[in-house]
């Protein structure tokens, strides 16, 4: 039997406050602290090579940090998620504040319709995409970002351009813990003592936004209608055809297109208040589909493109009619 070794301490790092979060990534190991984050080089002695600073007093604790494609995401006590980017330019690498979600945009788009609001206090409203407590936990899988709050809710953004696209009342009592399966599922750990499991894949919100589309690793699209000026999500019905788990969604107009494990695309029609019918199915990829986006071509005839990426690295293009 292998004699148990005692493991040694190999450095000591000291910062001006006290951590209240860890993260490595790539070589470099990161200290979220209050108002700031600490970035040390693990493979050049732990030097400190950068320090990410938040410009307001009262930004609180960094909570949680994770990792997209050169960006870090990172979740504070004053109820905002912070984007770095991350640059290298021949020398260490280097962060500077890209966006703070939701982002100014995102809350001038929302902010004039009344049905944007939710209670939050007796008294209180917020829009409902932002969280209205500390920020407790991030974390960042399959081109979207997930974030869990002392508000009891979690949230899901887009990681390419940091818009919300869904607001969760999770829990009973504050969220303090969020991971995400390699199949998309979701596990949210609460104050009240539940686990939570969510399995979705994809996600799309109507030009409105008062109607979303879940896609799921249980092959189906589920179709949801916001209600009571958006504080209450309610189930429309399920979409069932494909074959395999719904990987990715897009809508445009009273189309919805999906795709999927099963490597095809299909083209739904309809509405949320009288359902919708698949049109047609798109078989041609040899991979799952992963993406899609439609693109509407001004030709006098309605026409539009469908450009869908597989995970072999395949784009196809096709063309359809409204």
């Amino acid at each position: 039997m292998a004699q148990e070794t005692t493991p040694l301490t190999i450095a000591t790092l000291t910062t001006p406050n006290i951590a209240t979060c860890l993260a490595a990534h790539n070589g470099l190991l990161y200290s979220g602290a209050t108002n700031q984050i600490a970035v040390f080089d693990i493979t050049n002695d732990f030097t400190q090579i950068d320090t990410l600073c938040v410009n307001d007093a009262a930004s609180g604790s960094v909570k949680s940090i994770a990792f997209g494609p050169w960006k870090i995401f990172t979740a504070h006590q004053d109820c905002k998620i912070r984007v770095w980017k991350i640059t290298r330019s021949g020398g260490p690498p280097r962060h500077r504040l890209l966006a703070t979600l939701p982002t100014v945009k995102d809350r001038l788009y929302r902010f004039i319709s009344p049905g944007n609001y939710v209670h939050v206090r007796r008294h209180r409203k917020r829009l409902w995409i932002e969280h209205w407590d500390a920020v407790s936990g991030v974390v960042v899988n399959g081109g979207f970002v997930y974030s869990v709050s002392w508000d009891r809710s979690f949230k899901v953004w887009s990681a390419s351009d940091h818009k919300c696209l869904l607001s969760v009342k999770a829990h009973e009592d504050a969220v303090n813990a969020v991971a995400v399966g390699p199949n998309g599922v979701v596990y949210t750990g609460s104050a009240d003592g539940v686990i939570g499991v969510w399995e979705v894949n994809a996600i799309a919100l109507n030009e409105g936004g008062w109607a979303m589309f879940s896609g799921s690793s249980d092959r189906s699209i589920m179709v949801w209608k916001k209600e009571d000026g958006g504080k209450k999500i309610s189930f429309v019905e399920d979409l069932w055809g494909h074959q395999g788990a719904v990987l990715c969604l897009y809508t445009f107009r009273d189309l919805l297109v999906s795709g999927s494990e099963d490597r095809t695309l299909r083209i739904w029609r309809g509405e949320v208040t009288n359902g919708f019918v698949c049109t047609s199915v798109m078989d041609g990829h040899r991979s799952p589909v992963k993406s899609l986006v439609l693109v509407s071509v001004e030709d006098g005839e309605r026409s539009f493109m469908i450009c869908s990426a597989s995970l072999d690295g395949e784009i196809r293009v096709w063309s359809s009619k409204l």
